[in-house]
């Protein structure tokens, strides 16, 4: 373990403004790439900053991904029965996790993701018609940004869609750095026993949907078994639709703000994609998530790592770093961002990317091709941002046209 350090930079240090990460990132990048911080549970962990080190980082096999781990960095204190070790594929090293995540590769190819397509562009048409039947102002985030994915991952994994408010709370609830540790608990168990019971019902009765593949394989063929399959659909359920959510309210509040993008999507919906992976660049949601434990001494940038001290390798300050991008505080779709690192890089890269990067094209090519005047009513430094979550975003974001 990392020893006491009363002058260690307390981490994580607050976004204050959707448009910019945290103000001490540039100076760690220049001055202090990697640096030791102090985390609320009051361990000591490593921060990594720079573009190239984060994407070696993660590809290095003596930092361990797994959550089970004693002397695993959380970023909450966990109660004493939690065991986020069953996040399954995100807990997991190779070759338990080469194996478990081959299985259901398959079912995130683009070809798969593109067969989806017709569905979810039903799904956004609905629920943008939905909100400009509704009252004006609305609020993007609970009208559009989260019942979209929400559907969509609902439907993938073959989970009721009439469920979503208490699967989207209970998420929240997990996700919330601010909630007490036994808060956390009982949203992890109310949400684990829902998908046990889920998994057991498509066990029995299979239908077409990915956790009924998995479940109908023969049993030489099965890469998870029940408790393994339980802990996918949370990780599938949980992951797919907070993360996409977060990312349609900011990247819509991007484009009502900067109206040549917004023309362009409009006018060029076949070139949304470049939109979509700059705006995954700019941002970087899951900044906090890409975190591993080092089972062995090692050395990052020059810094030496020992064996048991916790890693965060920050791909936000990774994706701002000028020695990748150029100009990296704007918003340029010309730069061809595909290299960026917001789906995080290596073994755990996000097995979702195809169908998020659909979702988010969908979202914005539909949202603006009807409501090309749509336009936030508060001001940007009253939009409450999700500074006590895990996954950055927005808690809301009224809109009117």
């Amino acid at each position: 373990m990392v020893e006491h350090d009363d002058t260690a930079l307390a981490f994580p240090p607050p976004r204050k403004c959707p448009y910019r990460l945290p103000d001490e990132y540039p100076e760690l990048r220049e001055n202090s790439p990697v640096q030791r911080v102090l985390l609320p549970t009051g361990k000591h962990a490593w921060i990594v900053t720079r573009y190239e080190d984060v994407r070696k980082a993660l590809i290095d096999p003596r930092l361990s991904s797994d959550r089970g781990d004693p002397d695993f960095p959380h970023m909450v204190e966990l109660a004493k029965s939690d065991n986020d070790s069953t996040l399954s594929l995100a807990g997991m090293d190779p070759p338990v996790h080469t194996r478990a995540r081959r299985a259901v590769v398959g079912e995130f190819t683009v070809r798969k993701t593109e067969a989806l397509r017709p569905r979810v562009q039903q799904i956004v048409d609905e629920a943008v018609d939905a909100m400009l039947a509704g009252p004006k102002p609305a609020d993007l985030v609970r009208a559009l940004s989260f019942p979209v994915p929400s559907l969509v991952i609902c439907e993938l994994l073959g989970v009721s869609y009439a469920d979503h408010e208490f699967f989207e709370d209970r998420t929240s609830t997990m996700l919330n750095t601010t909630e007490p540790p036994l808060a956390r608990q009982r949203a992890f168990f109310d949400l684990q026993s829902y998908l046990d019971e889920l998994v057991t019902a498509k066990e029995a009765e299979p239908g077409d949907d990915l956790l009924s593949r998995q479940a109908a394989k023969p049993a030489e063929e099965r890469s998870y078994d029940h408790a393994e399959l339980v802990d996918l659909a949370f990780l599938l359920l949980t992951a797919g639709h907070d993360t996409t959510g977060n990312m349609i309210s900011l990247g819509s509040l991007a484009l009502m703000q900067n109206p040549r993008l917004r023309d362009r999507v409009i006018a060029e919906p076949g070139r949304t994609l470049e939109v979509v992976d700059e705006l995954l660049r700019y941002f970087s949601i899951t900044d906090l998530i890409t975190v591993r434990i080092a089972k062995d001494d090692l050395e990052i940038g020059g810094q030496p790592i020992k064996a048991g001290e916790g890693v965060f390798a920050l791909g936000g300050s990774a994706n701002r770093d000028p020695a990748a991008f150029e100009r990296p505080e704007e918003i340029d779709v010309e730069r061809g961002a595909r290299q960026h690192v917001a789906f995080g890089y290596g073994p755990h890269q996000c097995l979702g990317q195809n169908l998020a990067r659909m979702e988010l094209e969908i979202v914005y090519n539909t949202l603006f091709r009807k409501v090309p005047g749509l336009r936030p009513t508060a001001a940007l430094d009253e939009i409450p941002l999700k500074n006590d979550a895990a996954i950055f975003g927005l808690h809301a974001l009224p809109v009117t046209w």
